[in-house]
């Protein structure tokens, strides 16, 4: 009787799923329980297993062994079948262990004779062969420190589905030959007692050991479980959390570690805000500064455009020069005085209800578009909208489409979503007929000062155009996106506005209009 112990199916091991630390712990602490209280169990039963019938097997042969020399070697040289008989019934009697006994003796003519203690319960035919022919093997005396020619011999075998001990010897000179048989029926059922009692001990010890786990693991995983929500919240922009420590252990020291990057990142993220907020407030300040010259110049600019005519010819392009430089320097500084607004957040929006064709129409006749522009738009389409801003979008997309793309420029506008539902947008889609924009240039077109070409860095728009046509959009809770038409015959940019924006309505920061058209194209 062994340990069996189960064998792993691939399958299964290979489609265990170890989705987190916790089940890692518990099953890690469940292995090291399961082969400790297996090995200790399989050892102690081994132990056991081996001093129980070791002691059963020595009583019942040491028993045997003395009946043989007080009864056995008591019987003539020739015993009849009786005094086998009678013999084998008193050692069986006689025992403390409780076998049966059969004795085999030779009748005159060496004609062989059995005397059994209980013929229904052990006869020859229950002796094994290789047991009969050790006990019948007759030893040299003198060879190798043989003391007797013949020794006793046991062997453990079953009948029935019962364990039994059969062991045999000879009486020396000629006498009989005894066997004896003993049951090892008890035995086997306090061993499987004894199995069964480890087996539960090795149960109860693998559920302690998941429980020890799951605590082990809580202590672990939960100072853990802090430092990512630490982290995360860090993350999201709380500069200032930080973790509190206790003890001295690694998790301590990792609490540490964390308290000073976070510390340092929020050290150079207040440096790095602080230059910003300083850059910004230069910004604001040259763009202010600038605009009292920059009206000064415009009244003269003005008044040089008028009289540009009468001008010697010699002057005319350097007048036609100041004024169309004087007037792009003037739009700068618009648009820088915009994009501070925006980057300051003192962007505020002034909302009305609004007639969406009529505001793209006064946004076209005002630039003198009317010839250029198509405009797809059916009167009656209204949203509550901030006038402003949207003549500031629609400029900048036109006059982009314009300058960049080619006539005529297609502007056409349509709602999206259930009539006055919350999710009703207003669609405005500006086209052209031009090359298109480049696949390079596409992820760049909103950005500040970008240029598609650098060959042209002094071309007449600033780069700044399209970046306020998305801050503006982005105010009222829309988008712009920018794409190729499908047929490849020009670009398209689809402004999404909702039609009534949710965000609060505040005071109006008095900007000019932005509409420069940032310069995007190749």
């Amino acid at each position: 009787m062994g340990v069996r112990k189960p064998v792993p199916s691939g399958a299964a091991a290979g489609g265990l799923r170890w989705t987190s630390l916790r089940m890692r712990l518990v099953v890690v602490f469940g292995l090291v329980a399961l082969t400790a209280a297996v090995s200790a169990s399989g050892i102690a039963y081994w132990l056991n297993r081996e001093a129980v019938l070791t002691r059963t097997q020595d009583s019942a042969l040491n028993d045997f062994r003395q009946e043989m020399q007080d009864r056995a070697a008591a019987l003539p040289l020739r015993p009849t079948e009786e005094e086998l008989q009678r013999a084998a019934e008193q050692m069986a009697s006689s025992s403390a262990v409780g076998y049966g006994v059969v004795l085999l003796g030779e009748r005159d003519g060496g004609k062989p004779i059995v005397g059994a203690s209980d013929p229904d319960r052990f006869t020859m035919d229950d002796v094994p062969a290789s047991l009969r022919q050790a006990v019948e093997r007759r030893q040299e005396v003198g060879e190798d420190g043989e003391d007797y020619p013949y020794h006793l011999f046991w062997q453990r075998t079953e009948r029935g589905g019962t364990p039994y001990l059969v062991g045999g010897a000879r009486v020396d000179g000629g006498g009989p030959t005894g066997y004896m048989s003993a049951s090892l029926e008890a035995e086997r059922q306090d061993l499987s007692s004894l199995a069964w009692s480890l087996g539960i001990a090795t149960l109860l010890a693998l559920i302690g050991s998941a429980l020890l786990a799951q605590a082990a693991a809580t202590t672990v995983l939960k100072p853990v479980h802090k430092l990512g929500e630490a982290a995360r919240r860090l993350g999201e922009g709380e500069l200032e959390t930080r973790l509190r420590v206790s003890g001295t252990d690694e998790l301590a020291e990792l609490a540490r570690t964390f308290n000073a990057a976070a510390e340092s990142l929020q050290k150079k993220v207040a440096d790095m805000s602080a230059r910003e907020e300083s850059s910004r407030r230069f910004v604001a300040d040259m763009s202010h500064e600038l605009r009292t010259p920059m009206t000064a110049l415009t009244a003269v600019t003005e008044v040089l455009e008028e009289e540009q005519d009468g001008l010697d010819p010699m002057i005319a392009p350097a007048v036609a020069l100041v004024v169309s430089e004087t007037r792009r320097l003037n739009t700068l500084v618009e648009n820088l005085m915009e994009v501070t607004r925006f980057d300051a957040g003192t962007a505020r929006l002034v909302l009305d209800e609004v007639d969406v064709a009529d505001q793209v129409t006064a946004c076209v006749d005002a630039r003198a578009w009317l010839d250029a522009v198509e405009l797809d738009a059916e009167r009656g389409i209204t949203a509550r909208l901030d006038p402003r801003r949207l003549d500031v979008i629609l400029a900048n997309l036109i006059g982009n489409a314009l300058k960049h793309g080619g006539s005529p420029v297609r502007v056409s506008v349509r709602t999206a979503g259930e009539a006055r539902s919350v999710g009703e947008e207003l669609v405005i889609e500006v086209r052209d007929h031009g090359p298109g924009i480049p696949e390079e240039v596409l992820p760049h077109v909103f950005d500040r000062f970008y240029k598609a070409s650098a060959s042209r860095p002094r071309s007449e728009g600033s780069g700044l155009g399209l970046s306020i046509a998305r801050e503006n959009a982005m105010i009222h809770g829309g988008s712009i996106a920018a794409r190729n038409s499908p047929d490849g015959d020009g670009a398209v940019f689809e402004l999404r506005l909702p039609v009534d924006p949710s965000r609060g309505v505040g005071a109006d920061d008095g900007g000019e209009d932005a509409g420069d058209g940032g310069e995007v194209r190749a």
